[in-house]
C-alpha cells in the first residue's frame, strides 16, 4: 500500500511535538537540571538532538530551584518530629488542650499530656520530658500557634533543635500530627464523653497502648509503630481481645 504525501509529511511533525513535550517534562521535574543534563538524558533514550533545541523547549524557572515541602518530610523522616495541640470538652463544658508529640519515621506518638490552661513555658517542658538526655531530634515541625512562645523556643534552641514553622494556615505542611490528631477523634473520641482530665488521660493512654502495638498503618506496610509479627496459620487459633474499652479489637493466634 502506497503512502500518501500527507502521512508521511504527519509523521516528522508528530515526532516533534513529542519531543517538544518531553523535553518540558524533563525540564518540569528536574528543575536543577540545565540543558546538558536534559540533552544527555536524551541521548540515553536515542534520541539525538542539538543543544539549541533543549534551550528552545525547556521551561525557566524564575527563581532558584528549592526542595519541596514533601520531599523535606520524606528526607528527613528518621530526624523530624512533629507538635500540636487539639482541645476536647468535658461534660461539664471545661475544654482541655492535649499536646502531641509524633516521630515521624514509625507514626510513633512519643509523649502526650493534657492542661486547661496552656502556656509557652508548660510547653516547653513537655519537649524537655519527651525527649531527655540526649535523645532529641535535629527538626521540631509546628505550626505558628503564639503558644509557641519565646521561653518555648529558647528552651528548644537549648536542647539543639532545629524548629522548622509550616505557613500560615497551611496545616496540611504537618500532614502527619494532623492524621494522628483525626485518627485519635474518629477511632476513640468521637465514640466517647469525656468525664474529666483524668478520664481523657485514662482514655488516650488506652488508645496510644492499642495504636502502637496493634493498629496497622498504611505508611508502614500495614505495620505497627512498635513493629507486629506475622502469626502463620499453623501456630493456632485466631481469638479476638478487646481494646480501649471494647471501642477496638486485636487479633492473634493462640495454641489450643
Amino acid at each position: 500500500m502506497v503512502q500518501t504525501q500527507s502521512a508521511r509529511e504527519a509523521r516528522p511533525t508528530n515526532r516533534a511535538r513529542e519531543l517538544k513535550a518531553l523535553i518540558r517534562n524533563l525540564s518540569c521535574a528536574n528543575p536543577r537540571w540545565g540543558s546538558p543534563r536534559i540533552l544527555g538524558e536524551l541521548r540515553k533514550l536515542g534520541i539525538e538532538v542539538a543543544k539549541s533545541t533543549v534551550e528552545k523547549y525547556r521551561l525557566r524557572h524564575r527563581n532558584p530551584p528549592s526542595p519541596t515541602w514533601r520531599s523535606f518530610l520524606k528526607n528527613h523522616v528518621t530526624e523530624l518530629v512533629s507538635i500540636d495541640f487539639f482541645t476536647m470538652p468535658t461534660v461539664g463544658f471545661k475544654v482541655l488542650f492535649v499536646l502531641l508529640v509524633l516521630a515521624h519515621d514509625r507514626r510513633r506518638v512519643v509523649h502526650f499530656n493534657i492542661t486547661e490552661n496552656p502556656t509557652a513555658q508548660w510547653t516547653a517542658q513537655q519537649i524537655v520530658e519527651a525527649f531527655p538526655w540526649d535523645s532529641a531530634p535535629r527538626y521540631l515541625l509546628r505550626d505558628r500557634d503564639a503558644i509557641y512562645g519565646e521561653r518555648f523556643q529558647s528552651r528548644v534552641e537549648s536542647m539543639g533543635i532545629e524548629q522548622v514553622l509550616s505557613a500560615p494556615r497551611s496545616p496540611w505542611q504537618n500532614p502527619f500530627v494532623e492524621r494522628l490528631i483525626g485518627s485519635v477523634r474518629r477511632d476513640c473520641l468521637d465514640l466517647v464523653i469525656v468525664l474529666s482530665e483524668r478520664h481523657l488521660r485514662r482514655i488516650l493512654s488506652m488508645y496510644f497502648d492499642y495504636y502502637h502495638r496493634w493498629r496497622t498503618h498504611l505508611s508502614l506496610a500495614m505495620d505497627c509503630p512498635e513493629g507486629r509479627p506475622v502469626q502463620p496459620h499453623n501456630q493456632g487459633t485466631a481469638l479476638e481481645f478487646p481494646e480501649v474499652g471494647g471501642l477496638h479489637h486485636h487479633y492473634e493466634r493462640l495454641a489450643a
